[in-house]
């Protein structure tokens, strides 16, 4: 697994919120690590997303060992509302992507949380759905 450099953190947010690494940064970063240039990293970057994507629009699912897996979800159809009318909509039965992450992961994640390098953040829900 590659370590980051400690003293490289993602930029963005207010102080007290959680930072957020942009695809940018993604690109940056695996520039200096692999030390490529940005253009090279960026290719390579799209490659990787792209082929995700790819591979969702034709039904397929990515498990990558040891991060976690790419899968579609079915949501069903269901009786949404117009927020500006207030009207009753038919909302269509749909799939949407969702990532499951991996049993390493979690642990990197909890191990870093315990460890203080991590703020922990009340969470509701196991999982991180993509959004639309």
């Amino acid at each position: 697994m590659v370590e980051r450099d400690p003293d490289v953190q993602p930029t963005g947010g207010e102080p007290g919120k959680t930072a957020v690494m942009t695809k940018a940064e993604l690109v940056d970063e695996v520039a200096r690590v692999v030390q490529l240039t940005k253009k090279q990293a960026e290719t390579i970057v799209n490659i990787v997303f792209d082929s995700i994507v790819d591979s969702l629009r034709s039904g397929q699912k990515i498990e990558l060992r040891g991060f976690g897996s790419f899968r579609l979800r079915n949501r069903k159809s269901r009786t949404g509302r117009n927020p500006k009318t207030g009207e009753k909509v038919e909302v269509p039965s749909k799939k949407i992507p969702y990532f499951k992450p991996g049993k390493e992961l979690k642990e990197l994640i909890n191990k870093a949380i315990e460890e203080g390098m991590v703020p922990s953040e009340e969470t509701t829900d196991d999982s991180a759905e993509v959004a639309e």
